[in-house]
């Protein structure tokens, strides 16, 4: 799945406090059931969600599919959705017990049952899909189904697995209409969720509908939905800019966002600390060109976060020392106390020192869909300083392509993004730096398994913070990945529409239901 949300938690019960109040003082839309159209650069690579965990196609899982749990505004605790209830069942934290809602239907008409639920979670276990959600649960073992029960044997102490299968990699498909093992062919959903997708093409557009069926947490369902897709920010800043869609999310040009004025007449702006991080990820494989833990420490001497965040992004995001972000337990500045400041000279001697030829020559791929090509040409200007390294720039417009090919471990070294599943600092660490991990770089190291393993014992977050820092240090001194930046997270509407500030709260998730007419 995949911007500074430090603050973050603190904000969203602010936010939520404020919110609760707030929907009854909006205006009535007056009956207007017209779409409110929202415009995005995020891609959507599958309607099925055993086979995504990206950004683009969980925002949409959360409105066409039902999890177990989800989350409400601003919340750190998940509530039931489909289930009744959801709770551990034993005092090691290894069983976990849903009891499912009788009232639920899918989109097709069949009742949706404990025995779907199950299915979905064996079934994305079963796929083990190179660009699914298997790596969230690392934890689960098998699920299995009993009347109204469903009940996850985990294979070890997870504190977190409820905040786990409130995300899109719980989403409950219908069993008679999912393959076992394969993808879902075609263009259609059958979900469960507070929206139908009405019609759908991929890359350009989605129209939801309001489920008049669902039965969940959710009790609001708002106006009909129209998603617009653009490939690069200025196409979504122009269609802004002319009047062809009432909402933007996810990116405008950062130049752009650097001017926009939370009293501007003309438009709402919602300005959010977020989740979504950045990194640069290194293939650690021994026969990549960046195997060598000296190479990858180098590297980290020369990358210059602030000049990035200035010259590429005016200021939107802030640099990033930590692979948890700000707002979450365990953030720490464990790259900026290893590598304190840009250091051409000692990166050279820790190159000679470890006997390794110089330029190292290496690619780097990005994606254009999330990567402009400026930040990753300032990216390489700052990795090629002092002629110790070469690097490629491998430019990618196909996103799925780009996934497939850092899987397949193509690339020496390659930009990702993150944005948090749920608000909990886990969601850093097994997906991107355990044995198994989401970002497929090889990397595997037993300190950091076992240090995974005591966060997740912890009932009380607080009591992780320490394992958390330790964790970090452990990746500094590997520099598996390097944080480059967090971003702002930045909604606007036009004065039409009510409820955007609502639509994000700066994870993955879109909450659609709660924008209306004004």
């Amino acid at each position: 799945m995949r911007s500074i949300r430090m603050r973050i938690l603190a904000m969203c019960v602010v936010l939520a406090c404020v919110g609760i109040g707030a929907w009854q003082l909006l205006p009535d839309d007056g009956g207007r059931k017209d779409p409110i159209t929202i415009g995005t650069t995020d891609v959507v690579s599958s309607l099925d969600p055993a086979e995504a965990y990206d950004a683009g196609s969980w925002a949409l899982y959360s409105s066409l599919y039902q999890s177990l749990m989800t989350f409400d505004i601003g919340s750190a605790q998940p509530v039931p959705d489909a289930a009744r209830s959801c709770e551990f069942t034993d005092n090691a934290l290894r069983t976990f017990t849903c009891t499912m809602r009788d009232d639920l239907t899918f989109s097709n008409g069949h009742k949706v049952t404990a025995q779907d639920a199950a299915f979905s979670f064996n079934r994305v276990l079963r796929m083990k899909d190179g660009n699914g959600p298997a790596p969230l649960f690392a934890t689960l073992k098998n699920v299995e189904a009993a009347g109204d029960k469903v009940t996850f044997h985990l294979k070890s102490r997870d504190a977190t697995f409820a905040s786990k299968i409130a995300t899109g990699g719980g989403a409950i498909v219908d069993h008679t209409e999912y393959p076992q093992n394969k993808e879902r062919p075609g263009d259609t959903v059958v979900g469960s969720g507070p929206y139908v997708l009405k019609s759908y093409k991929d890359g350009v557009s989605a129209l939801l509908e309001p489920n008049p069926k669902y039965q969940g947490a959710i009790k609001k369902t708002g106006v009909p939905i129209e998603i617009h897709y653009f490939k690069q920010p200025d196409q979504l800043d122009a269609a802004w800019k002319n009047k062809q869609i009432d909402v933007a999310h996810r990116e405008m040009p950062p130049a752009m966002l650097a001017q926009l004025s939370p009293g501007d007449p003309n438009a709402h702006v919602t300005e959010a600390t977020g989740s979504e991080i950045r990194n640069l990820v290194f293939n650690v494989r021994k026969s990549a060109a960046l195997a060598d833990t000296e190479v990858r420490r180098a590297a980290a001497l020369l990358v210059d976060r602030a000049q990035i965040a200035e010259q590429v992004y005016s200021g939107t995001v802030e640099p990033l020392y930590s692979l948890i972000p700000q707002g979450f337990t365990g953030h720490s500045t464990a790259f900026f106390d290893a590598y304190p400041k840009v250091d051409v000279t000692k990166a050279g001697q820790l190159l000679r020192d470890a006997g390794v030829q110089t330029p190292v020559k290496f690619s780097m791929a990005y994606s254009r869909t999330s990567v402009t090509d400026a930040e990753a040409a300032l990216l390489k200007k700052q990795l090629d300083a002092g002629g110790l390294f070469k690097v490629k720039l491998v430019g990618m417009t196909d996103w799925t392509k780009f996934q497939d090919g850092y899987k397949a471990g193509k690339f020496d070294a390659y930009t990702v993004g993150w944005i948090a599943d749920y608000p909990d600092a886990d969601n850093y660490s097994q997906p991107l730096i355990g044995t198994g991990n989401s970002l497929y770089n090889g990397y595997s190291n037993k300190q950091v398994d076992k240090l995974i393993s005591q966060t997740q014992q912890y009932t009380d977050r607080g009591r992780t913070a320490e394992d958390f820092k330790s964790m970090q240090d452990v990746v500094a001194d590997d520099v598996p990945v390097i944080p480059l930046w967090q971003r702002k997270d930045y909604v606007l509407s036009n004065n039409d529409v009510s409820g955007a500030q609502y639509l994000s709260d700066g994870t993955g998730v879109w909450r659609i239901w709660e924008l209306g007419w004004l």
